[in-house]
């Protein structure tokens, strides 16, 4: 083994040595659409007297926090978002309304001393309900939030009978409590009370017993409060007590509710499409490059424990689109292999006496720029994914770049120290076809050497696309895209109901409930999803009743609530993202290659998510972040093909600087179709996999990228690669100069140097 080899290997082991320490140690971080739980995203307003801004958006955080801790809320989380936002993040909490009424209140917590109802409020007193909804008269306020330390709820059966809520006071708060109650105790019958207000709402007026003397009151800095208090009351009430009051109103614009079922199945649906998708794409390969082929899906088991060992090191939340993520850039993942090992093949074809070694030591360098190439503008897309999306859309950003980066060290460290270590211990490697890397068949040799002459039909080719987005556009303007609720604001809510009902029942029960303009689907066996501009918490548990009254019974297994002003922007930013995903993807590949090159590429991309876009408006399929997700991908895969096809091109040209440029554009996409079609093959078994065993929530995702693969695979050839031979009738720049060949120094199995 070469000393370059050593380091590789040593690296690679350091590397796998590492990955493994972090996944075997450390679990993974799941979102909450695979873990189950509630997000709510919290707006702050302006006050009358304080500015909703970074400092005071901050310190409602600090009260939102003391209020989540005292509900008990296990691996709770609450992060600033901008300037002006909150991202609550509630695991296995499934009742929104609860959740919102528990950590959304903002009015400033006072207490108040209880006067005798007269039935009229006088100058500084206020006429309220109370929790039971009997009518309190109240004075002004004796204490405030400021004055309350800690509050918590305990059961205490000997003592109070029940659940009671302890309070301990800070500061002056002790003594105001003490003189408060001293007051109240000096009072008769339902005035010997003290009203604890929050919101404008009375949230408890616990009487002070009578064992507590006139004049004397409640010593000791603390106070218990008993009533006829359930486990889930006291909690709550102790939360508000505690949380105090928040600085500046908060306004709810986004609320996700998503079942603990529903991300158990993603998850096995995911594995499942994961293991077929391996297995299908490990035989594929092991079919085409043998030997080599087989210690390349070694190599993506590497791949695999790399990208998990990173993922769970950063501490990313791994969500459902970021699964997917995980899963599809395994079928990414070959494509550095299949790069390199088509390199060699032509390697050894070339020079029917080199050695399998040192054709795979000259295809591994070869291919460097395109897999460079290609990896960058992956990554681009998910960079501008996790800069420009939000919520779960963002982890598939994460985890795509985690993927990306993961495949590098798979193909250019795993494979080439497992294939440069076969090829020299085992002379079968070496010989014949046994390696996979000599003879292509009839067909790879007519397609090199005689096959057809695309670029003499560019404006055909050009012409049909033209077409086919003209079609696309069509459907586009004439049907409309069906934006999701994430993308026009309003209310989506999916129920799992316990026996089979008909749409046209649901529809029917949905409209009796008070809600006719509804839109009732199907989604699922026996799913139900209502989506409605606007639906209170009262109104979406009338719609629930009213299905469960239909089907036996009903569990919410997704709500999702997104406010108009958050949908148009989220609407903003997803065309931000993509118009941001083709200006950069153009000067990247400008600066690597020629602005023929670049306008070929962008345009060709262009072309690809104008017509995923477009089959989508025809087929009424949802328009959301997910597939903001797809499309960005299918920028990422349609560059990739762009790029390894204009990448031998342009070396091919650089070595013939004076041929035509449509016949060396025609021999340059003649001798890729083997690798486009081979890696294509390997993300369609990958993609296939999820659409067909990755449940609902990823069908539209795979099939979106399914689309996206073909119609990518096609416009590399007959869109972006015509579009540069029109271009270069117009360009005035030179041909590229052809780069200095590089020495490869490489024993082969006998010992001689190659």
């Amino acid at each position: 083994m070469t000393r370059a080899n050593v380091v590789r290997a040593v690296l690679a082991f350091a590397v796998l040595a590492t990955s493994f320490y972090f996944a075997w140690s450390t679990p993974a971080r799941l979102g909450l659409d695979l873990r189950g739980g509630t997000q709510i995203v919290l707006e702050t307003q302006d006050s009358p007297t304080v500015k909703a801004d970074r400092e005071s958006t901050d310190r409602a955080r600090e009260v939102l926090h003391r209020r989540v801790d005292a509900l008990g809320v296990a691996e709770s989380s609450i992060t600033r978002s901008g300037d002006r936002r909150l991202i609550v993040e509630l695991p296995d909490v499934q009742d929104p309304a609860g959740a919102a009424a528990a950590i959304g209140k903002t009015a400033q917590l006072t207490a108040h001393p209880v006067l005798p109802n007269t039935g009229k409020a006088g100058s500084g007193q206020q006429l309220l309900p109370d929790e039971r909804g009997r009518p309190v008269l109240i004075g002004p306020a004796a204490l405030t939030g400021a004055g309350v330390g800690e509050a918590n709820a305990s059961y205490d059966p000997e003592n109070t009978g029940g659940w009671a809520v302890n309070v301990k006071f800070k500061g002056d708060g002790g003594r105001t409590w003490e003189k408060i109650t001293a007051k109240a105790a000096c009072a008769a019958g339902d005035e010997r009370r003290v009203a604890i207000v929050l919101d404008g709402k009375v949230i408890s007026s616990p009487q002070v017993t009578e064992s507590v003397p006139c004049g004397v009151g409640i010593t000791g800095g603390s106070t218990q409060i008993t009533g006829d208090f359930g486990a889930g009351e006291a909690k709550d009430l102790a939360a508000l007590i505690q949380g105090g009051s928040l600085p500046v109103p908060v306004k709810i614009i986004e609320q996700r509710v998503v079942g603990p079922t529903l991300g158990d199945e993603a998850i096995d649906a995911s594995a499942r499409a994961a293991v077929i998708g391996i297995v299908l794409t490990g035989l594929f390969i092991v079919a085409v490059y043998r030997l080599a082929g087989l210690l390349a899906t070694v190599a993506l088991a590497g791949y695999a424990l790399i990208s998990y060992g990173a993922l769970v090191a950063v501490g990313a939340t791994l969500t459902l689109p970021g699964l997917a993520g995980f899963v599809l850039a395994i079928g990414m993942a070959i494509d550095a292999n299949v790069l390199a090992f088509e390199r060699a093949r032509e390697e050894r074809a070339a020079a029917p006496g080199r050695s399998a070694r040192a054709a795979l030591a000259v295809g591994f360098t070869k291919a460097w720029s395109a897999i460079a190439d290609s990896a960058v503008t992956t990554l681009l897309a998910g960079g501008l994914l996790f800069f420009l999306a939000s919520g779960p859309v963002r982890g598939f950003g994460v985890t795509l770049t985690i993927g990306v980066l993961g495949s590098l060290v798979s193909a250019m460290l795993l494979s080439r120290v497992l294939t440069d270590a076969a090829a020299a211990r085992m002379p079968r490697l070496s010989k014949g076809r046994a390696g996979g890397l000599a003879g292509a068949g009839r067909i790879r040799r007519w397609l090199e050497n005689s096959g057809p002459d695309l670029m003499k039909r560019s404006r055909l080719w050009l012409g049909i696309s033209a077409l086919a987005v003209v079609l696309a556009a069509a459907g586009i303007f004439s049907r409309g895209l069906n934006f999701g609720v994430e993308f026009t604001g309003g209310r989506l809510v999916e129920y799992s109901t316990s026996r089979h009902v008909d749409i046209d029942t649901a529809r029917a029960a949905v409209a009796d409930a008070g809600f006719p303009r509804a839109v009732v689907q199907t989604s699922g066996k026996d799913d139900i999803s209502v989506r409605t501009a606007g639906l209170t918490n009262a109104e979406e548990k009338r719609v629930h009743d009213a299905l469960a009254e239909k089907g036996g019974g009903a569990t919410k297994q997704r709500d999702e609530l997104i406010g108009p002003s958050l949908g148009s922007e989220l609407r903003t930013k997803a065309l931000i993202a993509l118009g941001v995903a083709l200006l950069v993807q153009l000067a990247y590949l400008t600066i690597r290659f020629r602005w023929t090159f670049a306008a070929g590429s962008v345009i060709a991309m262009f072309h690809d998510i104008t017509i995923v876009t477009g089959i989508f408006a025809w087929l009424g399929r949802p328009i959301d972040g997910v597939f903001l997700a797809a499309l960005l991908t299918i920028i990422g895969y349609s560059v990739n093909d762009s790029v390894v096809v204009f990448d031998r091109v342009r070396e091919m040209w650089a070595a013939n600087p004076k041929g035509r440029f449509a016949d060396i554009a025609n021999r340059g996409t003649l001798q890729t179709v083997p690798r486009t079609i081979n890696t294509g093959m390997g993300a369609l078994f990958i993609l296939a996999a999820l659409a067909f065993l990755g449940g609902d929530s990823l069908t539209d995702f795979a099939v979106a990228l399914l689309i996206g693969i073909v119609v990518g695979t096609y416009s590399s050839v007959f869109t972006a690669t015509p579009l540069a031979v029109v271009l270069e009738r117009y360009a005035k720049a030179p041909p590229p100069q052809a780069k200095a060949k590089p020495v490869h120094r490489t024993s082969d199995s006998s010992g001689a140097v190659v």
